[in-house]
């Protein structure tokens, strides 16, 4: 967030004046604890006069705009920082925001109110929270070898912490100087402990290249839609990939830190994109810890995001945190949308879902402390001011500007508008007074110094024209503020005029409306800043970009009835006194707390890992056994696609078995005791490129087709299997696909599927939802099908056609083939199976009930659902279920209509069950990369199956003693 007049407040601050410029010092190294006190004000500066020009104080501004005045292009501040300190700066974004925020979290930014959302979450308990911001809220001074002076910063996140009540705040962060000598950092540390601060010291080289240039010349620029610098600018700070070297070094550096100071239980709340990296880092160390991380800049759309270089690793280490903040629900939307976009997640209404594990993602409306503002009125000092400045302002309206110097913040674009303004209303020529003040920032940056000369041109140029009248229209105020002289400016101004061309929240303009209780003064406001979603309703909404828009609107503002402006100003005012900094504190809290707790809700009911010992061991001491694995996304090579959109479509599309896995699965075949079955959704040309040279079965398009890597395929679907929807869905798929994008789709023999995985993420969504109303109103209303839909496919099968309704057929085949006689005692099945599919786990696990089982004449019913499972993901057509049922009925005899040789039907199928004898612990079913399965176990990806089957391979090696028996067997599937 940026508080444009942080700087004010602070003298000497770094070089960048993006890093939440924190509030107020107030006092030495006497000062109390910022989580204590809310630091109070001093006295106020006197006022001098002096020449008009700019200073060289920078702040670490922060997206809010709070509005600490300081040193000014048009207004000329003195160089010493007040004694007072505004109540809601804070030292750049790290800090949390120019000003204790308010607003309760907006569920709805991604979805709706939560049922059972405990808005007092932290009642009844006194938890421990550590905040981890780029800097501390104090500035240290060193006195001596041993001794320092602190200087503690009031308001901001500061004053939002002290009223979260039961919570025992501490605060880590960078204290601002480098410290490189053991005695001075031990004498900090101590000093610093009094104030309930704990720092992270950073050396100038880390500091430099973290700081200087990742965060402020990379991540800052590109999240207010300024663009990535060009080379010659990365060269002065050495190039990107140092860069971002030093800043996961010094995100590991805060984490270190961390870790010295966590206990458990403890809720640790990440701020700003100075410490992307750190969820990650935390989350490594403890998966158990409570990590929040709030934003305070926009994020900006998935179009710009896309064009940083980490772009992937940042969004994954954010993702790693239990609950994302956002400014508003735009911000929170376009960070949905680049996980989608870029790493190819699901987005949910709740926030970003990755193989069952949700990062709750939602936005939390910032704002101030207005009580403060309220009760600074009140004070003799304040109201000397307002005396002042109304009786120097006597007959002329005041409009205000208060913003850093800074090419976000619009000040060109706002002075040309005043300009045209006067042009077009020349009879307010002597009626009208604008004050801007502006905060100095980067002052050694050329594209500052362009700014910086700009500003004065059109400020020049304008009190040329129009400065012969009673009044100059854009005064040089002439004196320096501090907090009770902002709050008298804000008292008398009425218009306040803020056009930034992107701002995080901006909350001068929620101390404008603080103020505001009697002069009821209106507010123009940019549409670009993140204020706008809230005092939208209230405020004049403008594109700053459009010179006649702002121009118009100002002669609105100052030309509106006294009845408008007062309905205006009610809705704004209700909003920013009843929004308080504690409840956006304490509510990002509660629902972080609520957050882990669900997790942990649904983290019960994700199966556990795989017991490879156990399977193994059970698998030696079998004599018959069992073996069915994936082939898709189980047994095949990843495919690394960098983040690039969509991947590498040609290479995913050309399914590969892992190279690791061909010796183990080459010594599970050679096996006597196992047999080998790949059952895959796939087509057989694919399964006969990649299994040809092994000795197993395959069972390609869920089990419809079968045969030994020896012999032929075959059928297995029922005789009178209805196919006569074919034709009109594929017209149905052709004419999606030529209208999406690198989309696709395959013709099988007994299903369609259409695939999206390659195309824009949200156009293929919105294809896939027009797809399925056109294939439920025409092509498949009456048909025997089932519409299968998964994360990024659409696929139409005839009903009947699943892994589940087949095995059985396979599975009597086999025991023919093989004449096999000993009883299967063990099982083993592996896969990354559709929600469809599942009915294969199923089908062989002892402790289910037979009626709810698959039927094994291909139709299926029902099956309860398990504690850590879900109901199948595919749709049936139920118009015509009971003529389905019968048609799916069918003989069991094969059919060779296709061609493809038929299946002996001298033999029954139910041969392949009579020859089961499976007890409960003989039986693994595990689902690989899915969370919500009905597999009893879980392994992660391709990768622990290829460990898996290796130790399970070795484990087969011939030894003294051992007696092969009777065949085993082993499935695979392509889902």
């Amino acid at each position: 967030m940026s508080s444009d007049a942080a700087g004010v407040h602070r003298s000497a601050i770094r070089s960048r004046g993006h890093d939440a410029a924190m509030p107020t010092p107030t006092s030495s190294s006497g000062a109390s604890s910022p989580f204590s006190s809310d630091g109070g004000t001093a006295s106020p500066n006197r006022m001098l006069r002096g020449r008009h020009h700019l200073l060289s104080t920078a702040g670490d501004a922060m997206d809010t705009d709070v509005a600490q005045p300081a040193a000014a292009s048009l207004i000329d501040f003195s160089a010493q920082p007040p004694e007072a300190g505004h109540a809601n700066s804070m030292d750049d974004h790290a800090a949390g925001g120019g000003g204790a925020s308010g607003g309760l979290a907006s569920r709805p930014p991604l979805s709706g109110p939560r049922s059972g959302f405990r808005r007092h979450g932290l009642r009844g308990m006194k938890q421990r929270l550590l905040v981890v911001a780029n800097r501390l809220p104090v500035s240290a001074n060193r006195r001596g070898e041993d001794q320092w002076s602190l200087e503690i910063s009031a308001g901001g996140l500061v004053s939002a912490l002290l009223g979260v009540k039961d919570v025992d705040a501490k605060w880590i962060g960078w204290a601002g100087v480098n410290v490189p000598d053991e005695v001075g950092q031990r004498a900090l540390t101590r000093a610093l402990a009094e104030k309930r601060c704990i720092p992270v010291f950073l050396d100038e080289e880390i500091v430099h290249q973290y700081y200087n240039g990742y965060c402020n010349n990379i991540l800052w620029p590109l999240f207010h839609y300024l663009g990535l610098p060009q080379e010659d600018r990365l060269a002065t700070t050495r190039n990107f990939e140092s860069q971002f070297d030093a800043y996961k070094r010094a995100n590991q550096m805060f984490a270190d830190v961390v870790y010295e100071h966590y206990q458990e239980g403890d809720v640790i709340w990440c701020h700003d994109y100075h410490l992307m990296f750190l969820p990650k880092c935390l989350k490594d160390h403890d998966i158990n810890m409570k990590v929040g991380w709030f934003l305070h800049t926009p994020f900006p759309s998935s179009e710009i995001y896309r064009t940083l270089p980490s772009r992937s690793e940042l969004l994954r280490s954010v993702l790693c945190a239990d609950l994302v903040g956002f400014h508003t629900y735009d911000y929170a939307r376009h960070f949905v949308s680049a996980c989608t976009r870029i790493l190819g997640l699901e987005g949910t209404p709740e926030g970003v879902e990755d193989q069952g594990k949700l990062t709750r993602v939602a936005a939390f409306p910032i704002g101030i402390d207005s009580d403060r503002f309220k009760r600074a009125l009140e004070l003799p000092a304040v109201k000397r001011h307002i005396n002042e400045l109304t009786q120097r302002f006597a007959g002329r309206k005041v409009m205000l500007g208060v913003d850093r110097l800074d090419m976000i913040k619009g000040i060109p674009q706002k002075i040309l508008a005043f300009e045209k303004f006067l042009e077009e209303n020349p009879e307010w020529n002597d009626k009208v007074v604008l004050l801007q003040i502006a905060v100095p920032t980067r002052t050694d940056v050329p594209e500052y110094q362009k700014l910086t000369s700009q500003v004065h041109e059109i400020v020049g140029r304008i009190n040329g024209r129009f400065g012969t009248l009673t009044a100059v229209p854009i005064h040089h105020l002439d004196r320096s503020l501090d907090f009770h002289a902002l709050c008298a400016l804000y008292a008398v101004t009425d218009v306040a005029l803020v056009t930034s061309l992107r701002d995080g929240m901006n909350l001068v303009s929620y101390e404008y409306v603080a103020c505001q209780g009697s002069k009821k003064g209106v507010l123009i406001l940019s549409e670009f800043a993140g204020a706008a979603q809230s005092l939208g309703a209230g405020a004049i909404l403008v594109n700053p970009w459009n010179i006649t828009e702002v121009a118009d609107s100002i002669n609105h503002a100052l030309t509106m009835t006294s009845d408008e402006r007062e309905k205006r100003h009610r809705h704004n005012y209700a909003h920013v006194t009843t929004h308080t900094a504690q409840d956006w504190a304490e509510t990002f809290v509660c629902e972080l707390n609520d957050t882990v707790a669900e997790a942990q809700m649904r983290t019960r009911q994700v199966p556990p890992v795989l017991p490879s010992r156990t399977a193994i061991q059970q698998y030696l001491q079998s004599r018959n056994r069992l073996l069915i694995l994936g082939f898709n996304s189980t047994l095949t090579e990843p495919v690394e696609s960098s983040g690039r959109r969509g991947g590498d479509q040609i290479k995913e599309m050309e399914l590969k078995l892992h190279p690791d896995l061909k010796g183990p699965l080459r010594a599970l075949c050679e096996d006597e005791r196992t047999t080998v079955i790949v059952l895959s959704g796939s087509d057989r040309s694919v399964l006969d490129e990649n299994f040809g040279e092994f000795n197993l079965w395959l069972a390609a398009e869920h089990g419809m087709f079968l045969r030994p890597t020896d012999g032929e395929w075959m059928t297995t679907m029922p005789e009178h299997l209805n196919m006569d929807w074919v034709d009109s869905v594929k017209h149905v798929f052709e004419y999606f696909t030529e209208r999406t994008p690198r989309s696709h789709f395959e013709h099988r023999e007994t299903s369609f599927v259409w695939n999206y995985k390659y195309a824009d993420v949200e156009f293929g969504r919105l294809q896939a939802r027009d797809m399925l109303q056109h294939l439920w109103t025409g092509p498949i209303s009456n048909a025997a099908v089932d519409v299968v839909q998964g994360s990024r496919s659409v696929e139409v099968r005839s009903v009947g056609v699943t892994k589940g309704a087949a095995i059985d057929r396979i599975l009597g085949e086999i025991v023919h083939s093989k004449s096999m006689v000993t009883p299967i005692d063990y099982v083993l099945c592996i896969g990354h199976f559709l929600g469809k599919d599942e009915d294969i786990y199923v089908f062989f696990d002892p402790e289910y009930p037979s009626e709810s089982k698959v039927k094994p004449d291909g139709a299926s019913v029902s099956v309860d659902r398990r504690q850590n499972g879900r109901p199948s993901n595919g749709r049936s057509n139920s118009r015509n279920s009971q003529s389905r049922a019968q048609k799916s009925q069918a003989a069991p005899e094969r059919s060779s209509s296709s061609g493809h040789g038929a299946a002996n039907s001298h033999h029954d199928w139910r041969e392949g069950s009579s020859v089961l004898d499976l007890k409960g612990d003989n039986y693994f079913s595990c689902a690989v990369g899915r969370k919500r399965s009905n597999a009893r176990y879980l392994l992660n990806s391709s990768e622990d199956v290829v460990s898996f089957l290796r130790e399970m391979a070795e484990s087969t090696t011939p030894r003294a003693g051992f007696q092969p028996g009777a065949a085993d067997y082993m499935f695979m599937d392509r889902q």
